[in-house]
């Protein structure tokens, strides 16, 4: 999903679209729904424990989707496998949307015209942009805060064995691709 399809509700950087993105494509898809599969063949009949795997999982799913968007702009190549290509593909990205949310009206011009640029210049522009803007800083206090609200919840956990997902949390927890 790119950032100038027909819904204009990320436009002030609201984060909208951005979320239902992440709800729908990476926690739900990617982290509740093989979980809760699972859980079913397993046999689990316990209502709370799907809700309480359902609660810690689309949490997970947020904080994973962001660390990808982070890595995609940020990410060592060498080490993710990938060179990034969200700026160029116009993506609709955690890294955009903050962009929004702090940005000037000049700085917000900057990525109306550079955004979704192919242009090895207009690219470093935004770069340079979210660099500014401190992104890199954001996303690390998002990260930590991140990790101990799923920690904490991971930790209250009764009816599910816990070690489960904090295992899955401490994958996750930092990775560089």
């Amino acid at each position: 999903v790119t950032m100038n399809d027909d819904e204009d509700d990320d436009d002030d950087g609201n984060g909208i679209r951005y979320n239902r993105i992440v709800l729908y494509k990476t926690a739900f898809y990617s982290f509740y729904m093989p979980v809760a599969l699972a859980m079913l063949l397993a046999d689990v009949k316990d209502e709370e424990a799907f809700r309480v795997a359902e609660d810690i999982l689309l949490d997970m799913g947020n904080y994973f989707q962001i660390q990808d968007d982070f890595l995609d702009c940020f990410g060592d190549p060498a080490v993710t496998g990938k060179i990034g290509t969200d700026i160029e593909d116009n993506k609709c990205s955690w890294l955009i949307v903050q962009a929004l949310r702090k940005s000037t009206p000049e700085q917000r011009q900057i990525l109306k015209t550079c955004y979704g640029s192919h242009k090895p210049d207009e690219v470093a522009k935004v770069k340079a942009l979210y660099k500014t803007l401190d992104l890199e800083t954001l996303f690390c206090d998002f990260e930590n805060t991140s990790y101990q609200r799923i920690h904490d919840k991971i930790n209250a956990v009764s009816v599910l064995p816990g070690e489960v997902f904090a295992q899955f949390l401490g994958l996750i927890f930092k990775r560089k691709k």
